[in-house]
């Protein structure tokens, strides 16, 4: 066993003392040591159920014949830290999730591990460390949360939550309005109801092969939840057995396959973000035009809030993943042949899954559009890319063009738009949010949230270099590349420039000529780092383009 190398022979004798003192016996140290790695707090609702899980996982790994051993793994809530300085604390999280859990891993020679995330940068954090510490590894998240209903029996969630709050200074809700949705939009633990990047992550690892059915899907309330996090505690032992490593699983078939799966179920734009990151740490590199080949061949068969009007309880109940996936095999469109932590192949893991609901899960006949739910855009503003969900866009957004209304920061933006100084037909720009210049590529849920609550959704368009939440839906554009503080074209970009979007044709046109943009970039200065100690001044050093998926460097 690997662990070996820290508990047998005269050598390890000082190791198993330490073993002894924390009351581990003799027979325990015989079996494989299986490392849980658990997100649980008491700050996020996705994870405040955790320690539940862990138990549930530990008890499959007894009953399996491995000894469990629990360890933390940070994470941040990115609803809580929305809005203010502590959003720049979000992203940048994935990698020392990703760097501890590694340290941790490699420190201790567990023979496998499990991890436990929930939430938006746990999971792909996670699967970074798993990549590279490369034992078998298998994934249970916390389950997502059910979705709320208010008085009037409509159901909701924190999409709407946020949508709220532009009603209100738009003068379409009152303060009572505003907390009905506060006391009924998160009414239980889980990760956020509809498909944001939580839930996302979660559903792509089941479609990349590291987490089992259900994954995804079956709510965090449900017992079923614990009943999965007791199979996947005997499951790793299996793969311990058989030495199934993540890097087995996780290969490009995999990672196309995952695309193919984001792009049917209309996942977050931040998966542009997390698989690339992930497939790095695999060896793999992923570009963002591969994205739009996969969207151009792939229906998109779900429109899970905020793109529509149901959860992921509805998703659950319709089949789940599996369903979703089982429908994308009818045209080929994925490579069944994949190893997956069930020691069985995709393929086979798929024999006998049907689509309980085609009102949820789309057939692949009669898809909500022939082509995928995320489509990445270049031009001459973003010469190399940037990503908006095209399945929460309006119809009549699909063609826009507008003046350009300029902001250096999310907080000039917000305040701009409660004023009422952003009107219809506006693209707003928000810059210097990127990975290097927030630091951190703050999520910029606010503004969007405002702009739809004010009744502008189908009417104004926002561009960042920042990127937004899975809860963002509109025509919100983000991860423009280059960005503003590398001296990208988005930095130049001033006031009343006319802005032309064609989602459909993939293209993003600032309509200003060649010489006037040389000029302006001629005589641009980057203003001083935001940040300029701890961290986020150590990050935006190392940190590579969004376009690269913010890895470190």
């Amino acid at each position: 066993m690997r662990s070996d190398i820290a508990k047998k022979g005269i050598p390890a004798a000082p190791n198993r003392s330490l073993f002894y003192a924390l009351g581990y016996t003799k027979e325990e140290l015989e079996r494989p040591l299986i490392g849980i790695v658990s997100s649980y707090n008491e700050i996020i609702p996705g994870h405040m159920n955790l320690d539940k899980i862990a138990e549930a996982v530990k008890a499959g790994v007894l009953a399996a014949g491995g000894t469990p051993i629990v360890f933390p793994a940070i994470a941040v809530c990115d609803g809580i830290a929305m809005g203010h300085i502590g959003m720049k604390y979000s992203l940048v999280t994935r990698d020392l999730i990703a760097d501890s859990t590694e340290a941790m891993a490699m420190a201790h020679q567990f023979d496998g591990l499990v991890m436990i995330p929930n939430c938006d940068k746990n999971v792909p954090g996670l699967l970074m460390a798993a990549a590279r510490v490369n034992i078998p590894t298998i994934f249970v998240s916390g389950g997502p949360m059910l979705a709320g209903k208010l008085t009037d029996g409509r159901r909701t969630c924190l999409s709407h939550m946020f949508e709220a709050v532009g009603s209100y200074y738009a003068g379409k809700l009152d303060e009572a309005g505003v907390e009905e949705y506060e006391n009924n939009a998160c009414p239980t633990c889980g990760s956020c109801s509809g498909m944001y990047t939580a839930n996302s992550m979660n559903c792509l690892t089941e479609a990349i092969g590291m987490g089992l059915r259900g994954n995804g899907t079956i709510p965090a309330v449900y017992s079923a939840r614990l009943r999965l996090a007791k199979h996947a505690g005997m499951q790793v032992m299996d793969l311990v057995r058989k030495n199934i490593r993540p890097r087995d699983i996780m290969t490009p078939a995999a990672f196309h396959n995952a695309e193919t799966v984001d792009m049917a179920l209309g996942c977050s734009t931040n998966t542009m973000l997390h698989l690339p990151a992930i497939a790095h740490e695999c060896g793999i590199e992923l570009d963002l035009d591969m994205s739009n080949e996969i969207s151009a061949k792939t229906p998109n068969l779900c429109h899970l809030a905020p793109a529509g009007d149901t959860f992921m309880e509805d998703l659950e109940q319709a089949g789940g993943v599996y369903a979703v996936m089982a429908e994308l095999t009818k045209k080929n469109l994925l490579d069944t042949s994949v190893l997956t932590v069930t020691g069985k192949t995709m393929g086979e893991n798929l024999q006998g899954v049907v689509n309980r609901d085609p009102s949820i899960i789309r057939p692949i006949d009669n898809p909500y559009s022939a082509d995928g739910g995320i489509a990445v855009l270049k031009g001459n503003l973003a010469p190399e890319g940037c990503v908006v969900k095209r399945s929460a866009v309006a119809p009549e957004m699909m063609v826009h063009e507008g003046p350009a209304r300029v902001f250096d920061s999310e907080e000039d933006a917000i305040a701009a738009i409660y004023a009422g100084k952003i009107v219809a037909g506006d693209v707003v720009v928000i810059r210097y949010e990127g990975p290097k210049g927030g630091p951190g590529m703050r999520e910029m849920l606010n503004p969007t949230s405002a702009i739809v609550g004010m009744g502008l959704g189908s009417s104004v368009a926002l561009i960042t270099d920042g990127r937004f939440s899975g809860a963002t839906r509109g025509a919100s554009i983000g991860h423009v590349c280059p960005e503003a503080a590398q001296g990208g074209p988005i930095a130049f970009v001033e006031e009343g420039d006319h802005i032309a979007i064609d989602i459909q044709a993939n293209t993003i046109t600032l309509k200003v000529d060649e010489d006037t943009l040389a000029a302006r970039k001629a005589a641009w200065v980057c203003p001083e780092p935001k940040i300029k100690t701890g961290y986020l001044a150590r990050y935006a050093k190392q940190v590579t383009s969004a376009a690269r998926g913010a890895v470190l460097e």
